[in-house]
């Protein structure tokens, strides 16, 4: 990976009327221009759904930090729409990552976990996923 490949890919899937599963896969340092692509097409995706709630799985094994003017979209991103967030499970390196994932269940809402493995990630979001189908029915 070169010092300037960087970039954001994002999937969404909507379940049922409100419920959500995000993916994103964070690679090199995260620009500005990587929030103007990510957030209108979150917000699209959540546009007009009352009290939407999502699960986020973040891979960020090959995520190296944020610039400056990034770091501070990030944070207006969290402010606006960290609630309607159930459950973040981040899959990267040990060090800073884990660290970032232990400040952030402490101040934010959802439940916020650090793995080293995708396959645990996914498992202990799916624990969550199948108990909103059984409360939905």
């Amino acid at each position: 990976m070169t010092a300037n490949t960087h970039g954001v890919s994002l999937g969404i899937e909507r379940q049922g009327m409100d419920h959500f599963f995000v993916v994103l896969k964070l690679v090199g340092t995260l620009r500005h221009s990587d929030y103007e692509y990510m957030v209108p097409i979150l917000e699209e995706a959540i546009a007009g759904v009352k009290q939407p709630v999502m699960q986020l799985l973040v891979d960020a094994s090959e995520f190296e930090g944020w610039e400056a003017r990034a770091a501070w979209d990030d944070f207006k991103f969290g402010l606006k729409h960290g609630r309607q967030f159930d459950k973040i499970a981040l899959v990267g390196r040990l060090g800073w990552q884990e660290w970032l994932v232990r400040l952030a269940d402490w101040f934010t809402p959802a439940d916020a976990r650090f793995f080293m493995d995708k396959r645990d990630a996914l498992d202990w979001l799916d624990e969550g996923r199948q108990q909103s189908k059984a409360d939905s029915n």
